[in-house]
């Protein structure tokens, strides 16, 4: 009976990293839902932009107070949980603050000051967030988009780091307490925990005592298990999906879009004073997939824009500099990614139900993302530019609009106006190839 407590923690630890990975093999499935894409080209200049954006928090610094916070969120979590290494050995194995064994007192000391420093920063950076989030009044985080779950997902993430710092600190000063008192070895230094709450313990009994510090050590532990398995349901699954995603970010020039290999075909055909106009086109394999031109679904993206869309931290800095949004356009950035999720979701689930995927009778285009966002899209690049993890908004739009010019002929009477122009008289002015230097007899 005596090693209970190490089998309820194995069993707790095998439980939360098997839901974790299980959930981790659904998104890869999904996004492998999307055509595939090569994005291997050029792998230095790719660990580069994913360390300078991705670790360093580049982009975030753009707007300084808030890239300051999320940085001091970002740093300290990531160190703190360090100490889940720790966590996991004593847990395992029985023993108490294992680190020290391996750092040495010195050194464990200044390990466990460090952290405590960071953990306050965290508490400190939360509160700021979930004030800012909710009182502040800041216009991008107030959209519709975000009214029920966004909102509430991100509050509650905020609450959960809150809870598990404030569990950190219990758990240090019941332990810094109880090795003033002999109870426990000395190991470490807390000189936050022990001034803020050490006080306070210090009227505690030692069987109290010891019954807080489990206590505390359980319900940190358990809160990150939970917390790692949330990330599934949460915006904040961009803390693990950033980095793959902005090392397969594009590294082509903003604003260069693809051609379509066929359509390019058909150009050159048509420019080839040597091709007959009048010859029988080779026949087509039966058994070949036929074109399709643009995206309605996300089996028609590719796999980096649906590695986008679970990659989103909803933060709204796209929707924030959008044009079309300011001046009052039904488009938002944001929500385009959001809608993106929200079909993959969709359709995981319908998968998870049948087997395989079953029409459900629904597309991303029109039962998630409307043609008015489509078309209230200036294609100026602004979103791309100012995504903090190297989201493209632009390149799912952009299909979806290549979708219903090619595959529709929809679109909005100006711009089949302009079409109709360029095919007849080779400028998107409605006058005659002859008449296109008039203007300069004028002069």
């Amino acid at each position: 009976m005596q090693y209970i407590d190490n089998i309820i923690f194995l069993i707790a630890l095998i439980a939360g990293f098997g839901l974790f990975f299980k959930s981790l093999k659904e998104i890869y499935r999904n996004i492998k839902l999307g055509r595939a894409i090569d994005r291997t080209d050029n792998p230095s200049e790719r660990w580069k932009t994913m360390g300078k954006v991705a670790l360093g928090q580049s982009k975030m610094t753009k707007r300084p107070i808030a890239g300051f916070l999320h940085i001091l969120v970002y740093v300290g979590f990531v160190i703190i949980n360090i100490e889940l290494l720790e966590i996991i050995v004593d847990g395992i194995f029985g023993t108490h603050r294992f680190l020290s064994s391996i750092l040495g007192h010195s050194l464990y000391a200044v390990f466990t000051s460090i952290l405590e420093v960071l953990a306050l920063l965290v508490v400190f950076a939360v509160v700021v967030f979930f004030i800012r989030r909710n009182f502040y009044g800041v216009k991008r985080l107030n959209m519709k988009e975000l009214f029920g779950w966004p909102k509430n997902d991100a509050n509650w993430i905020l609450i959960i780091e809150f809870a598990l710092m404030m569990a950190f600190f219990k758990m240090n000063a019941a332990d810094w307490v109880l090795q003033q008192r002999g109870v426990l070895a000395e190991h470490g230094s807390f000189p936050i925990s022990s001034n803020i709450l050490g006080p306070i313990f210090e009227n505690f009994s030692d069987n109290t005592l010891l019954f807080t510090e489990r206590a505390a050590w359980w319900f940190h532990f358990i809160g990150i298990l939970f917390f790692m398995n949330y990330l599934y349901y949460s915006k904040h699954l961009h803390i693990i999906l950033a980095f793959p995603n902005t090392w397969f970010a594009n590294l082509k020039p903003k604003g260069q879009f693809n051609n379509l290999d066929s359509v390019t075909k058909e150009i050159k055909l048509m420019m080839d004073p040597n091709a007959d106009p009048y010859a029988t086109p080779a026949e087509a394999d039966p058994n070949a997939v036929p074109d399709k031109f643009g995206a309605d679904d996300i089996f028609d993206l590719n796999q980096v824009q649906l590695l986008n869309a679970y990659s989103c931290t909803e933060c709204g800095r796209c929707t924030a500099v959008c044009p079309a949004n300011i001046t009052g356009k039904k488009l938002s950035p944001r929500k385009i990614m959001m809608a993106t999720r929200d079909r993959i979701e969709e359709v995981g689930k319908n998968i998870n139900k049948n087997g395989k995927y079953v029409d459900d009778g629904k597309k991303l285009l029109d039962n998630h993302i409307s043609r008015e966002e489509l078309w209230a899209c200036t294609t100026c690049n602004a979103c791309v530019e100012a995504c903090p993890v190297l989201i493209d908004p632009l390149s799912i739009i952009f299909e979806m609009r290549r979708f219903l010019v090619m595959e529709q002929s929809s679109a909005p009477q100006e711009l089949n106006l302009m079409m109709t122009n360029i095919e007849n008289n080779a400028a998107p002015w409605q006058y005659n190839q002859s008449d296109r230097l008039n203007w300069a007899k004028e002069n």
